[in-house]
């Protein structure tokens, strides 16, 4: 026997050929349904569980209760839309979702409005990474970041169960996910209002805008649906570090434009240019002589720059920072940021520069040197400084006076002056010159005491026979120290008759030698001296002994012969 709903057909009242047609005929009274589509049922029979269904087939199909949200509405024989997920389960049971057939008239919907572009409405429902999830029409859609609005979002949460148009610029149909946009549907609503910005646009023309977004090198300004950039530069006539400092987010400015480009769609605003330009008769504000007071906003190697106020600034170069100081940066005496008081002491308007003196607020101490340190006066020193040509002496605090080194001693034959002091001495000097304009100051050591050459001509005439030390040797000769404290030179000539190979192994410093004075020049402070005069005559013991001590070689009669005859040939 077949069973097929509620008709039993009895097959052994029947042929097979009958029973065939039988059935064929009762299955041709069934509609004609397939699996994955919306169908039609009425409801035979309601549930505490399940609502049964007649679709119009073999079986019937069954639907939880809750996927009715109106099942208190609903009466059998009332004819409602269901999915059929699947003809026959496991079970041999039909698969029915009211909740699917009502998902799916909505995708139709939704999937629809992406083809034809029409505006539906939605519910912002909660945040998500990346954006927001909007109900639509039941459906979760997604609405990223960057299609809220065409200004940026900052605050996602404000927006939380708001209702807003939106349009469907995305359908996934395997996995059923839509993305949705308000952003094109303000833009769109711009775009007339943009295009009527652009072609009324004129250089100078005053505008209203918010900003929108704040970068390092300038601020975006809305203007209406066209946005607009203040540049760094353009935003205050005072110096800025970013623009942060002038404006915030959202907040209304007035703007003028500076510059725009019609095909780019480029435009370039000012705000400084609406206020007054601070060089506007900056001559009659700040007079040369005035006393000033701002902010150290800028330090280089040869100054620094002070701003008196937005957009003002001097320089106060390091050489107008201190009368007595040596400044080898500004550093030493102004910090970044400092506030501190200067005097103008130029003013190019033209070329927007002033010029600024610190140490102008102070008496100039040059002006009072000549009272306080008179020609040929004595005075104690710290050595600050040695140079090759000299040393430098303070006397008090930044005033210095330079000892040359010719002025270090009457007979020494120095070669540095850091034979005779070191740096951090204290040296006793005399006051030799003042040039109050180069601020420039003379000093001397060896004019402490007498010029002793007047008594050395006494001592150290021609044909004096002498003793002296060997305290240098250098390539024409050796620097000896004769008694007195002085020097005299002996050339190499006038060491030995006889050719020196080697001048520092036959003589080294700390040697005493005889000799005779041969030349003496008290103007020019120069004595020469000779060993070869002083052993002429001299017994051979002497000369031997002599030529022993410095491992020169034998001097022969021959030699002192050869000597004599060139001596007198070359007189």
């Amino acid at each position: 026997m077949s069973k097929r709903k509620d008709i039993l057909i009895d097959e052994s009242m029947y042929s097979d050929e009958e029973t065939k047609q039988l059935m064929e005929m009762y299955e041709g009274t069934l509609g004609k349904i397939t699996q994955g589509e919306i169908v039609k049922g009425k409801i035979v029979f309601i549930g505490n569980n399940d609502v049964v269904l007649d679709i119009g087939f073999k079986s019937e199909g069954t639907v939880p209760v809750n996927e009715f949200p109106n099942i208190k509405e609903l009466k059998i024989g009332d004819e409602v839309e269901v999915f059929l997920e699947s003809i026959e389960d496991k079970d041999g049971q039909m698969v029915l979702s009211r909740k699917r057939a009502d998902f799916m008239r909505v995708w139709e919907k939704v999937t629809k409005s992406f083809t034809t572009g029409e505006v539906i409405k939605g519910k912002i429902m909660r945040r998500i990474k990346g954006g927001l999830v909007v109900d639509v029409l039941g459906i979760d859609a997604f609405l990223p970041g960057s299609q809220i609005d065409v200004r940026p979002v900052r605050d996602f949460d404000a927006l939380l169960g708001r209702e807003m148009d939106f349009r469907v610029v995305k359908v996934n149909h395997p996995s059923e996910n839509i993305v949705v946009s308000h952003k094109i549907l303000v833009e769109e609503e711009l775009a007339d209002q943009r295009k009527a910005i652009l072609s009324g646009l004129e250089k100078g023309q005053i505008l209203e805008g918010i900003v929108k977004a704040i970068s390092d090198f300038g601020v975006f300004i809305d203007l209406g649906g066209v946005d607009g950039l203040v540049h760094i530069t353009d935003l205050s006539w005072g110096r800025i570090n970013h623009p942060s400092e002038v404006v915030k987010l959202d907040q209304t400015v007035n703007v003028v434009v500076l510059d725009f480009d019609q095909e780019k769609k480029r435009i370039s605003l000012g705000m400084k240019q609406l206020q007054p330009h601070p060089w506007e008769k900056i001559d009659e504000k700040y007079p040369v002589g005035t006393k000033v007071s701002g902010k150290v906003v800028s330090l280089t190697d040869y100054g620094a720059f002070i701003e008196i106020e937005k957009g003002i600034e001097g320089l106060i170069h390091i050489s107008e920072m201190s009368w007595t100081q040596h400044i080898k940066h500004p550093s030493q005496m102004v910090s970044m940021g400092q506030v501190i008081e200067a005097v103008i002491l130029s003013l190019d308007v033209q070329g927007k520069k002033i010029s600024l003196g610190m140490k102008q607020l102070e008496p100039d101490p040059w002006n009072t040197i000549l009272g306080k340190y008179p020609l040929g006066s004595k005075h104690k020193g710290a050595v600050r400084n040695l140079t090759n040509f000299g040393v430098f002496v303070e006397l008090e605090q930044g005033i210095d006076g330079l000892i040359h080194i010719s002025d270090l001693s009457w007979t020494k034959k120095i070669r540095h002056p850091g034979e005779v002091v070191k740096k951090g001495e204290t040296i006793d000097v005399i006051i030799l010159g003042i040039d109050v304009e180069q601020r420039r100051i003379s000093l001397g050591h060896k004019q402490l005491n007498d010029n002793p050459w007047d008594a050395f001509a006494n001592a150290y005439k021609v044909s004096t026979e002498i003793e002296g030390k060997v305290v240098r040797i250098i390539e024409k000769g050796v620097i000896v120290e004769l008694p007195l404290g002085v020097d005299g030179f002996v050339p190499l000539s006038q060491l030995s008759q006889t050719p020196i190979k080697n001048l520092a192994e036959a003589f080294q410093v700390g040697d005493s030698l005889p000799m005779t004075v041969i030349e003496f020049d008290g103007e020019s402070k120069k004595i020469v001296l000779s060993v070869v005069e002083y052993l002429r005559g001299k017994e051979q013991q002497v000369i031997d002994d002599y030529v022993a001590k410095h491992k020169l070689p034998p001097i022969t009669l021959k030699d002192a012969l050869r000597a004599i005859d060139e001596e007198a040939s070359l007189k």
